[in-house]
């Protein structure tokens, strides 16, 4: 099939092209890469990245109600452990009991019990009779089986298959056959099956009938389809091989593409639960299950125990980062029979596909989207910024699509789609190189002129550059050429120079003006630029400028500002700066405080302040001087620096005394811990000329609010702090 598909999109290709002249070079590029991109995805190229796709669509969605329709009775690991598996005769039938006198609707044993099962040789009868006579007085009971065909390898254990329950009703047996995707996933579900000329009926579909049947609703042929199921208000459109993303897969028996719910959370009376409702086997057994989680609702029994390995993966499961997670098998039968019948009872959507010719139609219309569009934007970084802008709105026009039910194609749409506007992209520089050929002559003769010249198009662009303009600037003419000057210029210079080509354009005079304007060095020049405007034998208009660089006779009136500015910037940094350890001094500090204060108010934030005194240092300045006391106070300066974050200030307010500002501390731990480190930090020994010198440091914390609402108040906290931790032993910190 898919060569046929080929054949026919390249004989298409082949006639566009011939029936196509040289004006539609959109409608062709769009139509051959579209035909390629179907063709590749005919042969299943493509398909892995679709699924893959539809995946995290799934887990994106938003989170669904809870289905209160369905309880699962989960048989654990303990109690697997507890009672042996395969589980005995007498402890099913036990409890199927217990829970048909709650009334439910349906009870669904997702468990093999082809064999009895006695928990000794005196318990065989007894136990197989007990549980066939819960057989027979349950006729809401649906057991399991799992159907053989040696032709199907892609159903689980096709090959071996297992037989229903020795005593069940045929028609209270389904069928727990899974279909299984080439990437080991369920997306599929089974409903019918024709297995040896017989009608098999899916373990799902029994449990969702018995449940709809009390509701009024049973199956009947669809009156838009009579191929189809219809329950109540869905109808279930078979799925054909080469449905949506899938190529060639295998649709015997009656498929359906299953629309996962993705259930959250709700809070109940037994406390919060996620996904569907579960109880355990021994709670159901003691008793110690709340009726209202049985009566009136579906009931199936399966295992969670990660011994028996019954685990599957389905859309939710994938992750964008990280190790999928799978669910249990009993928790895929819940997906498929919530599936059912919310969808007959409530409308809820079900996953449809658009035909073959509609899926080519959406792929070749975003081709030649791609196309028109970067053929129309020109600009290549303006065409990037579209074609990203595009595929958002196409990703996000397939997810709102998908939240409706609807599958529509992504990955073949942005493939064509930006292949074609890439496509373009060159085809348009191509078109430019042809044009540059044509401006070669007019580029030797400004050449020759030594004032630089530039001509700009009305999209105030480069098209032609002498090479003195080339020199003036610092860039090549093949850098500069369909650039404009946001490009090169800062904005606040391209706007003068847009400003000064608008009003040549719009008044049609000739104009002169003085400009400024920044080199590819960082040099700033000061031009005199005459502007004029000039029209082609087509009618075009461009824009002709003549510079003459006057930066000369400006540099001496820049170098004065420029000396003025430096000393003004020495000055400040004197003025709030130490001299000796380099620390913001006194002066930085308060006006840091009050700012910091200010700020912490405004956002309600809490803020910290340390006061630091060195111990001993008095001692140090007079054993081994003042030169080594300032070297001291120099290194610890630099320790405070480095064991504070970049939002903190240090200061040195004189002497050894120091402050530290925190802001936006969550709480006075925050403080404390940089307290810790800042002792940890100055304790560590200091060698200098020889000499290895051991300090410590006193410190005193007060936090806003907690301590004062001013900076006078926050400041004499800290320092009274301070002292109280020089009394108590030096050395440690102290809060106010």
């Amino acid at each position: 099939m898919s060569k046929q598909l080929g054949k026919r999109l390249v004989k298409l290709m082949l006639r566009l092209k011939q029936s196509l002249g040289r004006g539609h070079r959109e409608l062709i590029t769009a139509s051959i890469v579209a035909i390629c991109i179907l063709i590749l995805r005919s042969v299943g190229l493509l398909q892995s990245l679709e699924l893959g796709v539809l995946d995290q669509f799934f887990r994106l969605r938003p989170n669904e109600q809870p289905d209160n329709r369905i309880t699962i009775v989960v048989i654990d690991e303990t109690y697997l452990r507890k009672v042996g598996w395969p589980i005995p005769d007498t402890i099913i039938a036990n409890l199927l009991q217990k829970l048909n006198i709650y009334k439910p609707r349906a009870i669904g044993l997702d468990i093999y019990r082809d064999l009895e099962v006695p928990s000794n040789d005196l318990e065989i009868k007894p136990g197989k009779k007990q549980l066939l006579d819960a057989y027979q007085s349950m006729p809401n009971l649906i057991g399991i089986e799992l159907l053989a065909n040696e032709k199907n390898n892609n159903y689980k254990n096709s090959k071996i298959g297992v037989r229903p329950p020795k005593g069940l009703n045929p028609e209270q047996v389904g069928f727990n056959n899974v279909l299984f995707d080439p990437d080991g996933k369920i997306r599929r579900s089974l409903l019918y099956w024709h297995v040896n000329n017989k009608l098999h009926e899916s373990f799902a579909l029994k449990l969702a009938l018995l449940y709809l049947k009390s509701e009024g609703i049973t199956p009947k042929k669809a009156t838009s389809n009579p191929e189809y199921l219809q329950l109540g208000k869905a109808v279930f459109i078979r799925f054909k091989a080469n449905d949506g993303y899938y190529v060639g897969a295998d649709d015997r028996g009656y498929q359906i593409l299953s629309n996962f719910p993705k259930l959250g959370c709700k809070e109940s009376s037994s406390g919060k639960f996620c996904g569907y409702r579960q109880v355990t086997m021994s709670d159901v057994l003691a008793n110690k299950v709340d009726k209202n989680l049985i009566s009136d609702r579906i009931v199936i029994i399966g295992s969670t125990a990660p011994s028996l390995q019954d685990f599957v993966f389905i859309p939710q499961s994938s992750r964008v980062m990280g190790t999928a997670e799978p669910i249990s098998g009993i928790e895929l039968q819940a997906y498929f029979i919530s599936e059912l019948i919310s969808s007959a009872i409530e409308g809820r959507p079900l996953v449809k596909i658009w035909s073959e010719p509609w899926e080519n139609l959406w792929i070749f219309t975003w081709s030649y989207l791609g196309a028109v569009m970067t053929w129309q934007v020109r600009s290549q970084s303006q065409s990037i910024f579209s074609i990203l802008l595009s595929c958002l709105a196409l990703i996000l026009s397939a997810y709102l699509a998908f939240l409706t039910g609807w599958w529509i194609p992504i990955i073949p749409s942005l493939l064509t789609f930006g292949i074609s506007a890439i496509w373009m992209i060159f085809h348009i520089a191509h078109i430019q190189e042809e044009l540059k050929r044509s401006k070669d002559f007019l580029q030797q003769v400004i050449n020759t002129i030594a004032d630089p010249i530039f001509v700009k198009n009305k999209q105030h662009q480069w098209i032609v550059l002498n090479d003195a303009y080339c020199r003036l600037i610092g860039y090549p003419d093949t850098v500069l050429i369909e650039k404009s000057d946001y490009d090169f210029f800062p904005p606040h210079e391209a706007n003068v120079f847009r400003q000064q080509d608008e009003l040549v354009f719009r008044t049609q005079q000739p104009r002169e003006n003085e400009e400024e304007f920044t080199d590819a060095t960082g040099n700033i020049h000061l031009i005199a630029t005459k502007r004029s405007l000039h029209k082609d034998a087509a009618g075009n208009f461009f824009l002709v400028g003549i510079i003459r660089d006057i930066t000369q006779r400006k540099e001496k009136e820049y170098e004065l500002i420029r000396t003025a500015k430096r000393k003004e910037d020495h000055l400040r940094y004197l003025a709030y700066h130490d001299p000796l350890t380099g620390l913001s001094n006194r002066k930085f500090f308060a006006e840091q405080l009050y700012e910091s204060l200010v700020w912490a108010q405004d956002n309600s934030l809490s803020l910290g302040l340390l006061f630091i005194d060195l111990d001993g240092f008095k001692q140090i300045n007079d054993t081994l001087g003042h030169e080594i006391g300032d070297r001291l106070l120099v290194a610890i300066a630099q320790r405070l620096n480095n064991s504070l974050r970049g939002s903190d200030t240090v200061s040195r307010l004189g002497g050894d005394e120091f402050t530290v500002i925190l802001r936006a501390i969550p709480n006075e731990q925050v403080a404390a811990k940089v307290a810790e480190k800042i002792l940890g930090c100055i304790t560590e020994p200091i060698v200098l000329d020889g000499y290895t010198t051991k300090i410590s440091a006193s410190i005193g914390i007060s936090i806003y609010p907690l301590n004062g609402q001013s900076t006078e108040i926050l400041i004499k906290q800290a320092d009274t702090a301070m002292y109280r931790a020089k009394h108590l032993g030096k050395n440690r910190y102290e809060f106010a």
